[in-house]
């Protein structure tokens, strides 16, 4: 079956394209993108659409990323078709506000698309993601974390702006969409990054995917398919599990919720989860916390007994406390001050202490600045560590392996050579992995398992950032 039966056959079955559809393509000028506008070009007449482009110029490339953002206007001004562009100062942002740069990029760009989408009453933003895209995004979950919510992979469709995302390429692959513009006499940009490992989605494409492919060429097919029913299936679960919560979750008022123990525990695993992550929608207004399987493990773990009591430190400065065969979810800004339990620290997010310390653990490849602030950072190999890392206060025995020292030294003698006041030793902030190996006493000095020089077998990075600036670096 050509590209042009599949697409049609897909957006077909999935429902994507209607009749008078006002559809905005975002179109880099790579080769994925100009596929697409070619195709529906092709296609305008016959599906009875309207057709429009944007363009985002990063401005992370120079002369080069204006040259694409000009391919694309000169394209669109051949061929007739209404074309949105803009040049969006990424580098100036990351310098003002700190932050991943493909982030970052991502939010810029839908921003621009959303305002084009609300202006000019347009339906659908089309993207080129492809069966090869949905393949290396289900992998880059399961390395990760292995959700249900990162396996699900890239959705076919979903609610944007005023309208929806469609992403029609799906059912092909990205060496079909470059025969089909070879066949068609088009042409594109090649981004120079995309042949990089610098990124992690870069080093599957490169390296992991094409391994998968030599043992089956049509992995990419079953990797849609296999998100299509996984999505399908998630559904039908979170629709049980938004009947099951509120007899199960109560309101009590802003940023407060009561879970009932016994209620939870009579319902299967699968449906605690979804109600677990129903909760941290309400908590957070957002899905950004769905990816963390050791945010939900730990929330799981806390709700597996009503008996005693227990407490447990979330992102964001919100708390779930259990006692007498409930759990009560609430954020701490507004409770009144007191000793805390222990501080989870979750992957790929910044988590805020209380005397002003923000955490940062992620992939060493990463690209994450904080402005205006005392920064450190140090790398570790993360067969070394073990997940998830907590923040706590001192225990009794709590011993820190130096660099240049042969045996570990007692916390309790680090904090007398360093004249740390005997009042704030209690309650000084420790940094330590699931095996209570102690890898830093915050603000004072870090463990030999961390360097501030990247090495060889060093594939994570810690950064601390702190709000004083005047604040000195860690030893």
């Amino acid at each position: 079956m050509s590209l042009e039966l599949k697409v049609q056959k897909f957006i077909s079955e999935q429902h994507l394209v209607e009749k008078g559809d006002r559809l905005l393509i975002a179109c880099s000028g790579g080769m994925d993108s100009m596929g697409l506008v070619h195709f529906f070009k092709k296609f305008q007449h016959i599906f009875e659409i309207n057709l429009f482009v944007a363009h985002v110029d990063h401005m992370l490339r120079g002369e080069t990323s204006l040259e694409d953002r000009r391919f694309v206007e000169q394209f669109c001004h051949h061929n007739n078709i209404p074309v949105f562009s803009t040049s969006i100062p990424i580098p100036q942002l990351l310098l003002e506000e700190g932050g991943n740069s493909q982030a970052i990029c991502r939010r810029e760009r839908y921003t621009y698309f959303d305002e084009l989408m609300k202006k000019n009453s347009i339906d659908k933003l089309v993207t080129a993601h492809h069966a090869d895209d949905q393949l290396e995004s289900i992998l880059m979950a399961l390395t990760k974390a292995g959700t249900i919510s990162g396996m699900k992979g890239i959705h076919t469709k979903r609610s944007f702006s005023a309208g929806t995302i469609i992403r029609p390429f799906l059912a092909i692959t990205k060496e079909e969409i470059r025969e089909y513009l070879q066949k068609e006499g088009g042409s594109y940009r090649e981004d120079a990054s995309n042949a990089k490992d610098d990124y992690t989605r870069n080093r599957f494409r490169h390296h992991i995917v094409p391994l998968l492919k030599s043992e089956n060429s049509n992995i990419s097919s079953h990797a849609v398919q296999f998100a299509e029913s996984l999505q399908q299936d998630d559904d039908v679960l979170r629709e049980l599990a938004l009947e099951r919560f509120p007899h199960i979750v109560a309101e009590n008022g802003k940023q407060s919720f009561t879970l009932k123990i016994p209620l939870f525990q009579n319902e299967p695993v699968a449906l605690q989860r979804r109600i677990i992550l129903i909760l941290l929608n309400y908590l957070y207004r957002s899905s950004r916390f769905n990816h963390s399987h050791t945010l939900i493990s730990s929330i799981l773990g806390l709700c597996r007994t009503s008996h005693g009591s227990a407490s447990l430190h979330l992102p964001e400065q919100f708390i779930a406390r259990r006692n007498y065969g409930e759990v009560k979810f609430e954020n701490l800004t507004n409770l009144k001050h007191e000793d805390l339990p222990d501080q989870m620290v979750l992957k790929e997010e910044w988590t805020q202490l209380q005397n002003g310390i923000r955490l940062y653990i992620g992939e060493a490849s990463n690209v994450v600045c904080e402005k205006g602030q005392s920064v450190s950072k140090y790398f570790f190999n993360s067969n070394l560590v073990t997940t998830p890392l907590l923040v706590r206060t001192r225990t009794n025995g709590d011993r820190i392996s130096l660099k240049g020292m042969e045996d570990p030294k007692r916390l309790s003698r680090l904090f007398i050579d360093e004249k740390i006041p005997l009042d704030e030793r209690a309650h000084w902030p420790i940094l330590v992995d699931s095996q209570n190996q102690v890898l830093a006493v915050l603000g004072i000095r870090v463990s030999k398992t961390l360097s501030s020089i990247r090495r060889e077998s060093d594939d994570m990075v810690l950064i601390i950032a702190s709000e004083n600036s005047n604040d000195s670096s860690l030893k």
